[in-house]
């Protein structure tokens, strides 16, 4: 995610003087179990692993560093929801039930043990072969050729852990959505030929899947209400070339949530049992995700996350923020002194060179939920819970104590 642009510093202030944030100092003073408060939260975690069983293997003991300093910041935060991306899927559900019992279940260095009797896990299309050479390097085969990114069949998916029940029966999934089927999709072209819109075949077409994980809606019922949890990790917009075909994914990705929450324009969708539409006008949903595609800075394309933060249903007026993230821009310089975003709403610690720390992660409530507070989890250095996030360190597996994304919260009146 590179391309940085310089702006004036009034133009800055003026983009920033639009946005409201409310930073919280303690996220566990006002936890889970608060009257009247929802608390709901989104996790990239990097728990995944290089082979299939992998994840499985770490949390079946309890001694895995970084599951257990994931388990410690959802310790501290107390979600109420809890969305996590990067969390690999296995078809008996065994991770999700070993994480809960060896890690979320297990008391960290003061923290109290957090409990979710209610768990949702879907198949992702991460690893899953297509058949076809999608990358057009003219073998069929690899990650590369998967309907998503993969070394296997569920790397990288999503899990969701919640305190309320999950409404089973009316879960939707769209991990199956063909590409070519959302109305104006942003087809990726071969630069080498005259024809418009044709990196891939028809046959190609008739297959390539929108989603490069899935999309879930997935209903949470509270007491008088329900609220729609709407799930999804779209692929990062680079890792291609000129045809820009994950970038294109990515912007459409994140469309397909902006039309599924718009009755007027959500006819095309249908979902893996075949049912048509989305989200019923008056439905309550919280937009939740590592999005890849931060509103100014990186590779992806311009607009694609403000079709979600300018949607009229959609609330982006109060933005989570930390003091963290703006403390790490300033130390790590680089990329991120030619952001247009201001630090504070950063999600994600990224290369300095190239992209610099990014706004990725999102929580976006639909009009009707009140927020109360927000935040993310990102302290300082000095501070002593730093240790959970710290910065970049090549002696870590996978270059951080936890992960390179920060888990971010939102609080919602009921």
């Amino acid at each position: 995610m590179g391309a940085k642009r310089k702006v004036s510093a009034a133009i800055t202030a003026a983009l920033l003087a639009t946005t409201a944030a409310v930073v919280v100092p303690s996220p566990a003073s006002a936890g889970r179990g608060q009257p009247g408060t929802l608390r709901v939260a989104t996790f990239n975690a990097s728990l995944n692993r290089g082979a299939a069983g992998g994840l499985v293997a770490d949390l079946s003991g309890r001694n895995d560093a970084q599951a257990g300093n994931v388990a410690e910041v959802i310790q501290r935060v107390r979600p109420d929801v809890l969305l996590i991306n990067e969390f690999d899927y296995d078809p008996q559900g065994r991770a999700l039930a070993l994480f809960q019992d060896n890690y979320l279940s297990v008391p960290r260095n003061g923290t109290r043990a957090i409990r979710y009797p209610y768990r949702y896990a879907a198949p992702s299309n991460t690893g899953v072969p297509s058949g076809h050479d999608l990358n057009n390097d003219g073998t069929v085969g690899g990650p590369d050729d998967a309907y998503g990114f993969g070394l296997f069949p569920g790397q990288y998916g999503m899990a969701v852990y919640s305190a309320y029940p999950i409404d089973l029966a009316r879960v939707r999934t769209f991990q199956t959505f063909r590409w070519r089927d959302m109305p104006g999709a942003l087809l990726p072209d071969d630069p080498a030929t005259p024809a418009p819109a044709d990196w891939y075949s028809p046959a190609e077409l008739a297959d390539v899947r929108l989603s490069s994980k899935s999309h879930w809606d997935v209903p949470v019922r509270l007491p008088g209400r329900t609220v729609h949890l709407l799930a999804s990790h779209p692929t990062p917009p680079v890792f291609d070339g000129p045809e820009d075909r994950n970038g294109r994914r990515n912007h459409d990705e994140i469309r397909f949530w902006a039309d599924y929450v718009s009755p007027w324009r959500a006819g095309y969708i249908y979902d893996d049992t075949g049912r048509r539409g989305g989200l019923g006008p008056g439905a309550a949903f919280v937009i939740a995700g590592d999005l890849n595609s931060d509103p100014y800075d990186g590779d992806s394309l311009p607009g694609a996350a403000q079709q979600l933060l300018d949607h009229p249903r959609i609330n982006d007026r109060v933005v989570p923020a930390s003091a963290g993230g703006t403390a790490a821009a300033r130390r790590q310089g680089g990329a991120n002194l030619d952001h247009r975003s201001d630090p504070r709403f950063d999600t994600a610690d990224f290369a300095d060179t190239s992209p610099g720390n990014l706004r990725v992660d999102y929580l976006l409530p639909s009009r009707g939920l009140p927020v109360r507070a927000t935040g993310i989890f990102w302290p300082v250095p000095g501070d002593p819970l730093f240790r959970l996030v710290g910065d970049y360190d090549p002696a870590l597996p996978g270059g951080f104590p936890t992960s390179d994304h920060r888990l971010v919260w939102l609080d919602l009146r009921r």
